[in-house]
């Protein structure tokens, strides 16, 4: 991996070995490098020195590898980095409280910190209730099988260091929401949620797209995209009540 803007970059190969791992149950290495079509010897500097496999993936007893987080429906492994995870059917069915109630145990579980001097509970729930809206609006367009996370938190070591505020999973798509109680578009919040793309692709592996999109819940009426500063690339900015229009335009459910 190589090191770019604080973050350490994902070859090809990493991610192949890390989706041959993560969508079996138990691989051994001579396995892994038949689906990849690399030498041993690649193999196995891969296996013991890349952070991906180094801080998500194991060993057994048997010399088979597996993945901590699985790529596959549902995300086995993920829900122990998240303070709330979950079935968005599952979601719906909890009240405010009882899903409150969740978030703050997984947050003590996570070691999320729930200083709330600067209304972080009131962020959380003013996140639930824009998820809501959104599922309320999609309707029987929307598959209560998706899955739905709240303050994914992955922290290994030196290398891995995944952060989102709400993640919702469809079959084949990622939507890597950043929220923010405010109505005015800053430029590092741009960034700061389009910053661990990469490292989701990598997660979620080749069978899904992830789109990253900055959610300002003060704003009204709200849907544009925006630059990434100088990276290029941009990504789509919007009010809570346009996040319908950011599922429809990458689903299409107004064309079905």
């Amino acid at each position: 991996m190589r090191k770019s803007d604080g973050l350490y970059k994902t070859d090809m190969l990493e991610r192949s070995i890390y989706a041959a791992i993560c969508s079996h149950d138990g691989i051994k290495a001579k396995d892994i490098g038949k689906l990849t079509a690399a030498d041993k010897k690649t193999i196995n500097q891969y296996l013991y020195k890349a952070p991906f496999m180094r801080e998500l993936c194991y060993r057994d007893g048997a010399y088979q590898w597996h993945g901590i987080i699985r790529q596959d429906r549902p995300h086995v492994g993920l829900g122990d980095f998240c303070a709330y995870y979950g079935s968005v059917g599952e979601f719906l069915e909890l009240s405010e409280e009882e899903w409150f109630d969740s978030m703050l145990e997984g947050c003590r579980r996570i070691g999320r910190n729930l200083n709330d001097t600067r209304g972080l509970f009131h962020s959380f729930k003013d996140c639930r209730q824009v998820m809501a809206a959104l599922f309320a609006d999609l309707d029987d367009a929307m598959d209560p099988k998706w899955e739905i996370c709240f303050e994914l938190r992955i922290n290994r070591a030196r290398y891995i260091r995944i952060y989102a505020d709400v993640l919702v999973i469809t079959e084949d798509k990622v939507f890597s929401l950043e929220f923010k109680m405010k109505d005015k578009i800053e430029p590092e919040e741009i960034c700061q949620a389009a910053k661990y793309t990469e490292y989701l692709e990598v997660l979620f592996g080749p069978s899904y797209d992830v789109i990253p999109a900055l959610v300002l819940t003060r704003a009204h009426d709200l849907y544009r995209y925006e630059r990434l500063d100088d990276r290029g690339g941009e990504i789509p900015v919007c009010s809570g009540d346009m996040l319908f229009n950011l599922f429809d335009e990458y689903i299409g459910f107004l064309e079905k």
